[in-house]
């Protein structure tokens, strides 16, 4: 296996598995986590719990993966054929999903207005819903660089998040793969990434993303788009291992499930899946409501990074 590809599998199945990881512990208090772990490595940690199975993933590896699939099909973006799977999806009355992401996917309104649409009344759009789904598009636009791969981001985020706040926390998750995937940090690319923001969000990336911003500075719960990616940028930047990363992303409590899916993505993309641990990739499963009665486990997610490796549209 190359190191890219080692790379991506971490990103993908990374992302899967911090998601599952934290699942039980969302909306839960700070360090639930290590209270009932407290010795890394020792297992169980896959517990489930909350109407979770152990090892069972949420809407945000659901969401990611029907990206995965509608990219693959079509070798490249269709956004409206990526909107009709989501919509498939939503009416057949998943586990969990995000409010926001419920009323766009359930208005009836055209693939390109709806989020808009929704935007324009409730003014309540920068949820963390379309960072959560990120690994798989970074990864297959990683190799198309920096501007078509922050692009892409956007257009996907607009389909179910009308503010901008949304799409450009995305764009910068894209891009912050797409140079971990080379093998760079990709902490050392983030000035370079903001200076690819658009203006009217760089200041507020900007604070969340500094080297000394702590997630207990956050002004908004980390279901929020800026909160939830610098909460997973701190959790890398002050780990050494992927493991350590996604305990330290689910320790901060909150929306656990999305900040550990969008911490594992990155500590994924950075140390490869070598750095995943086999208990925790050997119990995953992605439930697709919506889609007959397929779930996808470790292999299938693994058999999708590979073909994603190799669109070229």
């Amino acid at each position: 296996m190359t190191d890219s590809a080692s790379r991506a599998l971490g990103a993908v199945i990374g992302s899967a598995v911090g998601d599952a990881l934290g699942a039980p512990f969302e909306f839960g208090p700070e360090n639930a986590f290590s209270a009932r772990f407290p010795h890394p490595g020792h297992g169980g940690e896959m517990c489930g719990g909350g109407g979770w199975e152990p090892g069972e993933a949420t809407d945000d590896t659901q969401m990611a993966v029907l990206v995965a699939e509608s990219l693959l099909e079509h070798g490249g973006l269709e956004l409206p054929d990526v909107f009709d799977r989501f919509r498939r999806w939503a009416a057949a009355d998943p586990k969990d999903i995000g409010l926001q992401t419920e009323a766009v996917l359930s208005s009836g309104d055209p693939w390109d207005l709806a989020a808009a649409l929704h935007f324009q009344t409730s003014q309540r759009a920068a949820g963390n819903g379309a960072l959560m789904r990120a690994a798989p598009s970074a990864v297959c636009f990683a190799l198309r660089g920096r501007e078509a791969t922050m692009d892409a981001a956007r257009r996907l985020s607009a389909l179910t998040h009308g503010d901008r706040a949304a799409w450009e926390g995305t764009a910068i998750l894209h891009e912050l793969i797409r140079v971990a995937l080379t093998g760079t940090d990709p902490l050392t690319a983030v000035p370079d990434t903001l200076a690819a923001v658009h203006p009217d969000h760089r200041p507020r990336y900007a604070t969340v993303l500094a080297p000394d911003w702590h997630p207990h500075q956050a002004t908004e719960f980390n279901g929020a788009v800026w909160p939830c990616l610098g909460s997973a940028v701190w959790s890398l930047r002050s780990t050494s291992s992927y493991e350590e990363a996604v305990r330290a992303a689910i320790d901060l409590g909150g929306d656990t499930d999305t900040v550990a899916a969008v911490t594992g993505a990155l500590a994924g993309a950075v140390y490869g899946i070598q750095g995943v641990p086999e208990r925790w990739t050997e119990v995953l499963h992605v439930p697709l409501p919506g889609f007959g009665e397929r779930v996808l486990r470790t292999p299938e997610l693994a058999d999708l990074t590979r073909r994603l490796l190799t669109v070229r549209a």
